[in-house]
């Protein structure tokens, strides 16, 4: 393949641009009991924040169920990498990727959902609608292809770029049509743009050399984003696709723990733990069994999520009546409980959603719902808790297929809103945009994964998890 042009990347990027404070618990039984304490003067209501993060999280939900694109191994390298996972006020955690030779250290969004590996590209990358919090579009870090020796346009003929584009990929490059005797080796593979709900990002893909503690990773396919839309950062796919990140290195597993959210950014970091080999089974950690994606509905990305068999859900030793079609996807790709980083708060549809509501409802009925910090945050069930000196809270348990069960903390699925007023901090559709129907029923997000070791066992095909605290 062809070094690098430099020419290529301003034209690339006038056609992209063209289409383009928690409280003290303590756990009895099925009841957490809560001891409530007012937030001092000076904190903030955080109700702005979280529906901004419902919002997001919504949004990113109706592409999971809806994929605008098909994204699609590799052989396995020694390998035993642990990275800081940090996260953000924007809803993401990121890690710290060093790309190129010299290497360049960029800052990527750790996604379970997707999984391209890409990073702003070249000076003249441009990101809109990207005002986050302490985040300046204009000076978000970019990768410098030209600086880089080891930088090379991945070729339309390369197998790699069938794993974003199709086996047919050469149809869609000038020239290399069926029967075709002109279509050049070097030809680049066309322009990617993908979507991930709230926001977008185009460009061209590269191989390059990827640096890891105590190891280099040559020919490691990545994204040269020259044009993006909301979003923070580079995203570091960890789907199930040819062209993530752990099947890339091919990886036996992975694994992370999630610091509690604050709703702030902070220097605080835990670990994401890449492994190969044949490891024992951790300590401690419950498993059950990845699903397999029957029918995909006619979209082969739902290939690329991580569905594991939600059995029930239980709120306060109550198991739900939930029907089946939203806990098992169907030949049509409806339905199932998906795992995924990329969303922040869990979302289950409607009738599950109703049903989990009600059963809170019933066993919370001596309290007042917070009808107006429900608009507000865009979550779909507070409480006012003023005049409370305690209260007790039903325990909420996820079961999943092979008997693991997901009980969880407190502050995993109830968020303080203001003095006084708590929210389930798991959304639907209707609370804060229109219903889309279709895909996984059920995305379990990372605010209910913080501080759980939380494992994806891609050699023996399972999802495990432990309580920790992640600090």
């Amino acid at each position: 393949m062809a070094p690098l042009p430099l020419l290529l990347f301003p034209i690339l990027f006038f056609v992209l641009l063209a289409a383009s404070a928690p409280s003290s618990f303590s756990k009895l039984n099925s009841t957490v009991t809560l001891h409530l304490r007012p937030l001092a003067a000076h904190v903030p209501p955080i109700s702005d924040q979280l529906a901004s993060l419902a919002a997001s999280s919504l949004a990113r939900v109706h592409h999971l169920k809806r994929p605008a694109k098909v994204n699609s191994s590799t052989t396995a390298t020694s390998l035993a990498v642990k990275l800081p996972l940090s996260p953000h006020s924007y809803g993401g955690y990121t890690v710290e990727l060093s790309i190129g030779t010299p290497p360049q250290t960029l800052t990527f969004i750790m996604d379970t959902g997707s999984s391209l590996v890409w990073s702003p590209c070249t000076s003249r990358y441009k990101c809109s609608r990207c005002t986050f919090p302490k985040v300046d579009p204009a000076k978000i870090p970019a990768f410098i292809p030209r600086v880089s020796s080891s930088s090379k346009l991945i070729g339309c003929r390369n197998p790699k770029c069938g794993w974003i584009f199709g086996p047919d990929v050469s149809s869609q490059c000038q020239g290399c049509g069926p029967g075709s005797k002109n279509c050049s080796q070097a030809q680049a593979c066309p322009v990617y743009i993908i979507q991930y709900g709230s926001g977008s990002t185009g460009g061209l893909l590269l191989s390059e050399t990827l640096t890891l503690p105590g190891q280099k990773v040559p020919n490691f396919l990545v994204g040269c984003s020259v044009f993006s839309s909301a979003q923070p950062a580079g995203i570091a796919g960890f789907g199930r696709g040819r062209e993530s990140l752990p099947v890339q290195l091919g990886a036996s597993k992975f694994s992370y723990c999630l610091l509690s959210r604050k709703f702030d950014d902070t220097t605080a970091s835990s670990n994401l733990v890449l492994e190969t080999g044949s490891e024992p089974k951790s300590r401690g950690v419950s498993y059950t069994p990845f699903r397999k994606n029957p029918g995909l509905g006619g979209s082969a990305a739902f290939s690329e999520y991580y569905y594991v068999g939600l059995r029930k859900i239980i709120v306060g030793g109550k198991s739900v009546k939930i029907p089946y079609r939203y806990l098992v996807p169907g030949s049509d790709g409806a339905g199932g409980t998906i795992v995924d980083s990329g969303t922040t708060f869990t979302f289950m549809e409607r009738p599950v959603f109703e049903a989990v509501a009600k059963e809170f409802g019933r066993q919370m009925r001596n309290y007042s719902r917070a009808k107006v910090a429900e608009t507000q945050s865009g979550l779909g069930l507070c409480y006012d808790m003023s005049g409370k000196s305690s209260i007790g809270v039903p325990e909420l348990v996820f079961h999943f297929k092979g008997g693991a069960k997901m009980a969880l903390p407190l502050e995993n699925y109830f968020v303080l809103v203001k003095s006084r007023v708590m929210c389930l901090a798991i959304i639907t559709d209707n609370v804060v945009g229109p219903e889309v129907s279709g895909g996984p029923a059920i995305v379990l997000g990372s605010f209910q994964q913080q501080n759980h070791h939380v494992e994806y066992d891609l050699a023996n095909d399972r999802f495990g998890f432990r309580r920790q605290s992640c600090k």
